[in-house]
């Protein structure tokens, strides 16, 4: 297990499954306010899941071929793939708890409420994570995972102040 975390965190996929996760989280805080059933908040994340996946790759193809000239060989695009998935994951992550809530396991609000800290743990541990294997010490690891999580954080406190 430990090495496939590690391996994951020296892909490329972890910006896209940060990325994700913020989208996913917007998302969250969005319908937190006049919450629809547990079933709609998992059709909303995994909508905007592919919607975010499929701009991704569609983007990133479009930006290759205009870069290079040329058609985007079957190898590249299989990396345009799997970065566009990671980003599918960051956004959708957060549905297993509304399947949970769906299914009677957990209320409505505790689904929201583990939705919304557990995208901003996400965020916070990749800024730990990166900062560790950038050889930083604790103190500069813990610093940078606040900062990242304060993302999170600043979503969190606008829609404190909206509503």
């Amino acid at each position: 297990m430990r090495a496939a975390i590690e391996a994951h965190l020296h892909s490329h996929h972890v910006a896209r499954v940060i990325y994700g996760a913020i989208i996913g989280l917007s998302v969250i805080l969005v319908q937190e306010s006049h919450p629809p059933a547990a079933g709609v908040v998992v059709a909303s994340l995994i909508a905007t899941a592919i919607a975010v996946a499929l701009a991704e790759l569609y983007s990133d193809v479009v930006a290759t071929e205009a870069r290079t000239h040329q058609r985007v060989a079957r190898e590249r695009l299989g990396h345009i793939g799997a970065e566009a998935a990671a980003v599918a994951f960051g956004v959708a992550f957060p549905a297993a708890f509304f399947v949970l809530a769906a299914a009677g396991a957990m209320e409505l609000d505790t689904a929201f409420r583990l939705a919304k800290w557990s995208g901003l743990g996400l965020i916070g541990f990749y800024g730990f994570a990166a900062a560790r294997l950038a050889g930083a010490p604790l103190l500069g690891c813990i610093l940078q995972a606040l900062f990242a999580a304060m993302i999170g954080a600043v979503l969190i406190a606008l829609k404190a102040l909206v509503h």
